[in-house]
């Protein structure tokens, strides 16, 4: 009984495979990683505008974090499963890596502000911004891929100009804090630049190896 149920279950997912079901299922996970980094980088910048506690915003973090752990932990659950996929597995391994990158790091960047951030944090207001925009485009590219995969590439350069942008943002300040005076604010102020940086290029990485994947498939 359970060889002739394993049989109709590897049929089912065969079929699915054949009426792309199986390769919907994956964008659609995709996705809703993209959407918890979202939720993470709008938290973020809620502690930085100041519309939530540094405490609160940091318990927060740690349940989207959860949410994006179980999003990627479905997401390779499924992998495994399907026959089918709308881009190499190796590539979707390595998209959902960065993604979760991002979200790693925007954790410490609200864990870190809540131990030892300035008092004032209006210098990430902006960046974290960009990054939640960057976020919306690279969400918008994943969604294209199976029905739309010829604009892919415009939505993944939009991404990767928004990271261009917290670069940039990130070395302007740097700039203006080196040209004044050297207090442990500043030093507190650093780290979290470089912490708003790691964001930005893990959102890069993320848009990379969407780009790379839609070059292979063109092929």
């Amino acid at each position: 009984m359970s060889g002739a149920g394993g049989r109709a279950r590897r049929f089912a997912r065969a079929w699915d495979d054949l009426r792309g079901r199986s390769g919907r299922r994956v964008v659609e996970l995709v996705r809703k990683q993209v959407a918890v980094a979202r939720a993470g980088a709008v938290l973020a910048r809620s502690t930085a505008s100041g519309t939530i506690g540094r405490s609160a915003a940091r318990t927060r973090m740690t349940e989207v974090e959860h949410e994006g752990d179980a999003a990627r932990a479905e997401l390779v659950r499924v992998l495994r499963r399907v026959l089918a996929t709308p881009i190499d597995r190796e590539d979707l391994f390595r998209l959902s890596r960065s993604i979760d990158d991002v979200l790693d790091h925007l954790r410490d960047y609200v864990r870190e502000t809540d131990l030892f951030g300035p008092e004032d944090l209006g210098f990430a207001v902006e960046p974290l911004q960009v990054v939640s925009d960057g976020l919306d485009e690279l969400e918008n590219a994943v969604l294209k891929m199976i029905d739309d995969p010829g604009s892919v590439t415009v939505a993944v350069l939009a991404t990767r100009k928004a990271c261009s942008r917290v670069r940039q943002l990130y070395q302007t300040r740097l700039t203006e804090l080196f040209t004044g005076p050297l207090e442990m604010n500043t030093l507190r102020e650093r780290e979290l630049l470089s912490r708003l940086d790691a964001v930005g290029r893990r959102l890069g990485e993320a848009a990379d190896a969407l780009a790379d994947a839609m070059l292979k498939r063109s092929h």
